[in-house]
């Protein structure tokens, strides 16, 4: 994974996905990063969650559950 802020996270997706409103991105995403923080894991395995992904679906879930891959070296994580 590529760690990257939320700020740029959030730039990265608006840029791609026009209709997705920043702020409440911004907000999704700080709420998801604190619940990993607090422990929260993959509702399907119970690995921990990817936050990026776990965001834009409004699931909890990893990496590997939500894509079906399991090399996500060339994906974002965000970090807080």
């Amino acid at each position: 994974m590529n760690l990257i802020s939320i700020k740029e996270f959030v730039e990265l997706t608006i840029n791609n996905n026009p209709d997705i409103n920043p702020k409440e991105l911004e907000e999704t995403l700080r709420a998801v990063l604190e619940e990993k923080e607090g422990g929260a894991r993959c509702m399907n395995c119970g690995s921990p969650i990817w936050v990026a992904g776990s965001a834009l679906v409004g699931s909890y879930m990893c990496f590997t559950c939500l894509t079906g891959e399991a090399d996500g070296s060339d994906d974002f994580e965000v970090l807080g």
